[in-house]
């Protein structure tokens, strides 16, 4: 019979690794989390160890006799499951440490895209079965995280590198246990706990891709300190600008004097991020990381470990990228009413670190895990082409913008785990803190002046404009939870119980300026430079002055929160005969809001705060049926929800830097409701290897749908709640491993073949009937069918999802040869244009990308060597972003990625 797992094994997968076992009278066994061989050890007594066999579920009884005539013997009893996937009461997907490091990835993000059903779109976004960003969980050992994305509030998973990490698990069916926010699925990352040894590893790594690396860039002067990735003040507002924006008054001739204009604009003018300057020979990457840790025995049965970790990277990245908009659609044909060609360089510097601190003394763990990451982009864009829809078709407009993006996450979490006989408590606390500063965004266009032969920007003609905006974000999680757990061991039954908080609070401030002039500047003066435009001697000469054009439609600032209270009751039991079952009921009641701020004292532009206050009651339960020694199905059933995020809801416009493209949000977004339903059968055949096929179906009521909308010359993307939409697919997963001895020689005995593929197809489609409406931002009030298709796919979602593995291992030590292919099919990122249901949704083209991963450790020295060498999307599979309609094609924003090519080098001690 199966025991059911704990709450805390399930959450914490990858620190629970040993079986609970009995004295004197044996109740039902209980499995071992993460595959490993189950210890028990008596007082007195050397351990009595399960050996793990290959394939099934074996059992081993050791008996020990007792201390006299009159004390019984004692049996001891262990069972070992060769699959933590098999051995969880839910639908789940495990990476191992050894899965992660078999990757190559550097961070998180890109392992977790080798998982079944899951892609990653934009920055380290998963998308769980085509669902969006909004559909998925991001834990950390259990509690949520802060966003320090401003157009998010799941947090983007590239930032975490893989080296903090131990394992990853993704859940897709629901269980009461976790937030009621669950779509797709929960992404819970476990940080490294205590080490079994001590020990130290430095390495580091050089890389560079065939579309970037010692090629022609774009980048700009900003501090000394820049390659660190922090500014060392010379971004901060000074002077009369800093005192302006104290004031609390929107920077505007009715606020201020000419004079004081004057001084304000002079004191931004010799910033050195005005100026883009060319770079014709871009540096290579490089990234260094250091982990320790050691642990130490107190008492008896007590012991104390610390880890910690560290890591730098710096990295370059151009894209060469072609940008159209049309202007509109007729019959069937796409014109690129705006055309240009945008080449833009991204110098991207993260640090990181973790601290942990962990105490187990007998049968309780005590953990404190402390996070830190730091990531700043630094962006410079140049861009020529036309402009017929704001200029005309005939004059060629230049672009150029510098941008500093700095995002900071703070994360500290202390975490325990009690037993006391047949009652678990688990307890967990965290704060976490992100932040995201913007300063000196600045965009300059200028025209060709067929006159002057040359560009030219007078700051008011159509096309000729300087602007900078300044934004800042900062957002506080308190969480808490405790989970109780007691088992009937006799009745092979455990019941679970648990209360959870977690209070969301944001605040933002954008403030957005032009540069404007009340003067003809003249040819000479127009064709100066950026930062010859913008000088002292010109702001007082031609008078140009600072203009505020923030604070318009309460679009300047907003304060945002979402507090949750839930309470939920879990029963897991073993029925005899193969069959299992888990079902519980959660209760959640959310209160969120989303306020603009009249930061400026001009009002907010009529805009409606937003208030959603729900509470749900949430069911789910899963039947397992092991029908067979290694052979089990699995029958799932849920009710979820999914709330909008808060980039969702606030007005404040965003200036997206993946798509190039700005978001503003809608205050009448309401939240999603829906129904999961999956099957899924799974066959495990051997030690680690199995093969699962499921099916799966999904209801979504006013799922949140992203469309564009057409601003002057480019487009803008909001939401709106479409009426209903169903997700259905299945999904594929096979792992298989061939050892290679028969072929005989040294080389290959030690080694196997591995053999890891899946494939997920699903289907989406919009339900849009007639008298259905949507709210737009405005509170205007229209027919869906003005914006949805009946019928059409979510955004996000791919038909199909493929990944294989094809490797060599040494079983013996680490060596590893790894072809890693994915594919993803065509998705929408956007409904089409606002208005006309019939233009073609903007569609990404992921394609098809192979990558080579090989990793080798040596003993050098009295250390051991490891080394990494990767080289990623060998056939240089492009990206595509476009409108398609007949023969003709607007390539909103489309470019070569190129081939990258990595090594990396590691000292272990």
């Amino acid at each position: 019979m199966n025991t059911p797992l704990t709450l805390g094994t399930l959450l914490l997968l990858s620190t629970a690794l040993t079986s609970p076992a009995w004295g004197q009278t044996p109740p039902p066994s209980s499995s071992t989390p993460g595959g490993t061989t189950a210890v028990q050890e008596l007082p007195g007594q050397p351990a009595a160890e399960v050996p793990a066999q290959d394939g099934g579920q074996d059992e081993l009884e050791v008996s020990i006799p007792g201390g006299g005539s009159d004390q019984p013997d004692i049996v001891v009893r262990g069972r070992y499951i060769p699959d933590v996937v098999r051995s969880t009461p839910e639908i789940v997907a495990v990476l191992s440490s050894a899965d992660i490091a078999r990757t190559g990835e550097g961070d998180i993000a890109g392992a977790l895209q080798r998982v079944t059903g899951l892609s990653v779109v934009g920055n380290g976004f998963v998308y769980v079965r085509g669902l969006g960003d909004r559909y998925s969980l991001a834990l950390l050992n259990g509690s949520p995280l802060p966003s320090p994305e401003p157009l998010k509030r799941v947090v983007p998973l590239d930032i975490f590198p893989t080296s903090v990490l131990g394992s990853a698990l993704v859940q897709k069916s629901y269980s009461a246990n976790y937030p009621g926010e669950f779509g797709g699925g929960v992404i819970n990352l476990t940080t490294k706990a205590i080490p079994t040894e001590s020990f130290l590893t430095i390495g580091g790594g050089v890389g560079g891709d065939s579309e970037t690396t010692f090629e022609l860039g774009y980048t700009h002067y900003g501090s000394d300190t820049d390659w660190l990735g922090y500014d060392d003040g010379t971004r901060s507002p000074q002077g009369a600008f800093e005192r302006a924006l104290e004031s609390g008054m929107s920077i505007t001739p009715g606020n201020f004097t000419t004079e004081e204009l004057q001084a304000v604009t002079a004191s931004l003018a010799n910033s050195p991020t005005t100026v883009a300057q060319t770079n014709r020979n871009i540096p290579a990457n490089f990234s260094t990381d250091i982990s320790a840790g050691t642990a130490m025995d107190i008492g008896d049965d007590a012991r104390v470990g610390v880890i910690a970790a560290a890591g730098f990277s710096n990295s370059w990245r151009t894209r060469d990228a072609i940008q159209q908009v049309t202007g509109g659609f007729s019959g069937d044909e796409l014109n690129p009413d705006v055309d240009f060609r945008s080449v833009r360089t991204d110098n991207r510097i993260t640090l990181n670190g973790l601290l942990g601190v962990g105490i187990e003394f007998g049968e309780q763990t005590i953990r404190w895990t402390n996070l830190y990451i730091h990531d700043t982009l630094k962006q410079t864009r140049i861009g020529l082409g036309i402009d017929g829809l704001s200029v005309d078709d005939t004059r060629q407009v230049a672009l150029q913008n510098t941008a500093w993006y700095e995002r900071q996450l703070i994360d500290t979490q202390l975490v325990g785990e009690f037993e006391f006989g047949d009652l678990g408590v688990d307890v967990r606390g965290t704060y976490a803190n992100s932040q995201r500063e913007a300063p000196y965004e600045r965009s300059f266009s200028y025209v060709f002046d067929e006159t002057a032969g040359d560009f030219v920007n007078n700051l008011e003609g159509p096309g000729q404009s300087a602007t900078v905006s300044f934004s800042d974000l900062n957002e506080d999680v308190w969480a808490g939870g405790v989970d109780l757990t007691y088992k009937f061991a006799p009745l092979a039954m455990s019941l679970s119980a648990g209360y959870a908080y977690s209070d969301t609070e944001r605040t933002s401030v954008r403030r957005d300026f032009r540069y404007l002039t009340d003067g003809d500047l003249g040819l000479a003066v127009a064709q100066q430079r950026p930062d010859y435009l913008l000088s002292d001697f010109n702001v007082y000469t031609y008078n140009i002055l600072l203009n505020e054009i923030s604070g318009q439609a309460g679009n300047a600032a907003y304060d945002a929160g979402l507090r949750v209270h839930a309470g939920y009751a879990q029963l897991e039991a073993d029925f005899g005969s193969g069959v299992s079952a888990t079902a519980g009921v959660r209760y959640e009641d959310g209160r969120q809001f989303v306020t603009p701020v009249d930061l400026l004292g001009a009002g907010v532009g009529g805009i409606e705060p937003t208030l959603i206050e729900n509470d749900y009651w949430l069911p789910a339960a899963t039947i397992t049926w092991n029908f067979a020694e290694d052979m089990q199905l699995r029958l799932n059933a849920s009710k979820t929800i999914a709330r909008p995020q808060f980039r969702e809801l606030a007005f404040q416009v965003y200036q997206d830097t993946e798509s190039d493209r700005q978001f503003f949000g809608n205050p009448f977004l309401v939240d999603s409701e829906l129904f999961n339903a999956e099957a899924r059968y799974e066959w495990y055949f051997g030690r680690g290897e199995r093969l699962s096929l499921a099916g799966f179906y999904k209801k979504i009521d006013r799922p949140i749908e992203a469309f564009a909308f057409r601003q002057s010359s480019s487009l803008q993307t909001s939401f709106a709640n479409a009426p209903q939409a169903d997700l259905y697919g299945a999904e594929l997963e096979v792992v298989k491993y061939v050892p290679l001895d028969s072929m005989g020689g040294d080389f290959f005995a030690p080694r196997r073949l591995v053999l890891i593929g899946n494939y997920t197809y699903s289907k989406s489609e919009l339900k849009v009937g007639e008298g259905d409406e949507v709210i737009f931002s405005s509170g205007q009030v229209f027919a869906a069918s003005n914006l949805f298709r009946d019928g059409a796919p979510l955004t996000g979602q791919s038909e199909h999802l493929a990944n294989l593995q094809i490797g060599l291992e040494n079983t013996d030590r680490v060596s590893q040869q790894t072809f890693l292919l994915t594919y993803a099919s065509e998705r929408v990122t956007n409904r089409g244009p606002f208005g006309n249901p019939q233009e073609p949704d903007i569609i990404e083209r992921p394609g098809l990308r192979l990558d080579f991963v090989a990793r080798e450790e040596v003993p050098a020295f009295g250390t051991t060597l490891g080394f990494k060498f990767e080289v990623r999307n060998i056939t240089g599979e492009d990206y595509e972003e476009f409108q398609e309609a007949g023969s003709s094609r607007i390539d909103v924003n489309t470019y070569d990625v190129g081939t990258s090519v990595a090594l990396g080098v590691e000292v272990k001690f």
